[in-house]
């Protein structure tokens, strides 16, 4: 099994930037794939950025440019720095870590909620 622990969130002005952490426990020398979604109220979990073991990323069209996904696999920890932060990336955002061989993401942390207003 494998435990992801977020911390980071906060309330932030727009324009603003926080760093978002994630620490996996417990089986880690499974995980391959790890990634950030996010659920603003009333719609749907989306993916914000992936990142394999080997540091290639991928990010969705709306946070290119703003969102740094990063990994230290040593550190077993994946952060999320986001930068000039604007009001539509109020949402709960949560890590996701995927095993060798799955189709899709197998564990989730809780996670932590980003409120982006003035």
């Amino acid at each position: 099994q494998v435990q992801l622990v977020e911390s980071g969130g906060g309330l932030v002005q727009p324009g603003g930037s926080l760093r978002l952490s994630c620490a996996a426990s417990g089986s880690i020398f499974s995980l391959n794939n790890m990634a950030w979604y996010r659920q603003a109220p009333g719609k749907q979990r989306e993916l914000v950025a992936g990142i394999t073991r080997g540091g290639n990323t991928n990010y969705a069209d709306s946070v290119k440019g703003r969102l740094t996904i990063s990994r230290d696999n040593a550190k077993n920890t994946v952060w999320l720095q986001m930068d000039s932060l604007k009001p539509e990336d109020t949402a709960v955002y949560y890590c996701a870590a995927q095993r060798y061989g799955s189709a899709f993401f197998n564990y989730w942390g809780q996670g932590t909620q980003v409120t982006v207003s003035s």
